[in-house]
């Protein structure tokens, strides 16, 4: 049994990893900025309440509930995402800061707030995009996105090797196109080969297991080629 973090759990990925876990008997919290999709599941091993990565005064709550709860946190999949697709120029700098303050400043705080609770055996997975990939395809109205998640690629290298002695492992799932909501708000109309249900298989056995052959790297997980 592992204690988990899952972020953006509300719907998508997120809330299948939830379901996909759970069933496996590992200890959930699942923080998104809308707790009721998971409540309303009532499983017992899940704890959920509202959560906002760009809000830096939650983070308390999260140490508050490892502290009371856990203790230790054996895997932390950095789930949540902000996708937003809209002409360079048209993107404000406010745009822009939406965007980095879930994806990348969100994903370094919650990092930090897990690490005084993680060991050598913590699996710190983060997951980015084809689009933050060097050589991948790129796509039109997608500035604010693709780069904050070629930073979280960044940022995870480096933190494989801050605490490479004895701390977490930190890897990245750099994924193509899931049919999600998401997706669909951003993309009306484009219909994803993979679903949310079969991702979210794939990031729970690469959480489960994956830092026992990787840290530091970043997976590519695209049935297309770049």
């Amino acid at each position: 049994m592992k204690n988990i973090i899952i972020t953006g759990t509300s719907r998508g990925i997120g809330f299948e990893l939830v379901k996909l876990l759970s069933q496996q008997g590992h200890q959930i919290l699942a923080l998104s900025r809308n707790s009721k999709p998971i409540a309303q599941l009532n499983l017992k091993n899940v704890s959920c309440f509202d959560f906002d990565l760009s809000e830096p005064v939650q983070y308390a709550e999260v140490e508050s509930f490892i502290k009371s709860n856990w203790k230790t946190v054996n895997i932390l999949i950095n789930n949540a995402g902000a996708l937003l697709n809209k002409p360079f120029a048209d993107t404000s700098y406010l745009d822009f800061k939406s965007v980095y303050d879930t994806n990348v400043f969100g994903v370094a705080e919650m990092i930090k707030t897990v690490l005084p609770f993680s060991n050598s055996e913590t699996h710190v997975v983060t997951i980015s995009s084809m689009g933050g990939v060097q050589g991948s395809s790129k796509f039109p109205g997608l500035a604010a996105y693709s780069s904050s998640k070629g930073a979280v690629i960044t940022l995870s290298e480096l933190l494989a090797e801050e605490y490479k002695e004895n701390g977490p492992s930190f890897n990245v799932l750099a994924l193509g196109a899931v049919q999600t909501e998401m997706l669909a708000e951003a993309f009306p109309g484009y219909q994803a080969p993979t679903s949310a249900e079969e991702m979210a298989a794939y990031i729970a056995e690469f959480a489960m297991n994956g830092h026992k052959y990787y840290n530091g790297k970043v997976l590519q997980v695209s049935n297309s080629t770049p």
